[in-house]
């Protein structure tokens, strides 16, 4: 019989996925070369030859799912109500979330935290946001420091999102309080003057 094959396309995908769903599933430390390889049927040889070992192979994950994520934010729709748009971004958010809930739970759960001091990539996720809340205050619809709004934009969105992935919400709740908590927390960084059109305009649904 022949030694297989380590750099192949199918098992290089197929350690990914692996060891996407044990770092999503189980102790980060859990994940050894050994482990992945054989939930892969794959050799270990596979792992050091595709990705140089452990290490490379989590970057690849989190490659893929910052990657995934950034992809979905940035195909949300731009219009020239920044406020539509920053929803949008969030309804984004949620649906790469529920489609991928490994990557999500592997993006947010200690492999790439979430760092709203750090340095912001061109391919960074809260990049995305950032513009949108940039051009919200630039048109006075937001008012505040941009990260500040971002973090308490996320912390809010991955609340949802995380107690919905866990089960803790059924799909109508989840959907309800999902509109209502993002509408709420978009209108606590509103100006005034949009704040009260908007208050408004919910009084007379």
């Amino acid at each position: 019989m022949g030694r297989p094959r380590t750099n192949d396309v199918v098992v290089k995908e197929r350690l990914v996925e692996c060891a996407t769903e044990m770092l999503a599933t189980r102790p980060r430390e859990s994940l050894t070369v050994r482990a992945v390889a054989a939930a892969a049927e794959a050799s270990t040889t596979a792992v050091y030859s595709l990705f140089g070992g452990k290490d490379g192979l989590i970057g690849a994950v989190r490659d893929r799912a910052v990657a995934g994520l950034f992809q979905d934010l940035s195909a949300a729709q731009t219009s020239a109500d920044p406020f539509a748009d920053l929803y949008a971004l969030a309804v984004a958010y949620r649906r790469w979330g529920r489609a991928h809930s490994h990557l999500y739970m592997v993006l947010f759960g200690g492999v790439q935290p979430f760092d709203p001091s750090g340095e912001i990539g061109a391919s960074d996720p809260v990049r995305p946001l950032l513009a949108a809340i940039d051009r919200a205050v630039a048109a006075s619809v937001l008012a505040g420091e941009a990260t500040s709004i971002a973090l308490s934009i996320w912390a809010t969105l991955h609340g949802m999102v995380t107690l919905e992935l866990a089960g803790a919400l059924d799909s109508a709740t989840a959907e309800a309080a999902f509109r209502s908590t993002i509408d709420a927390t978009l209108r606590g960084w509103a100006t005034p003057a949009v704040f009260r059109s908007l208050r408004q305009a919910e009084l007379t649904r």
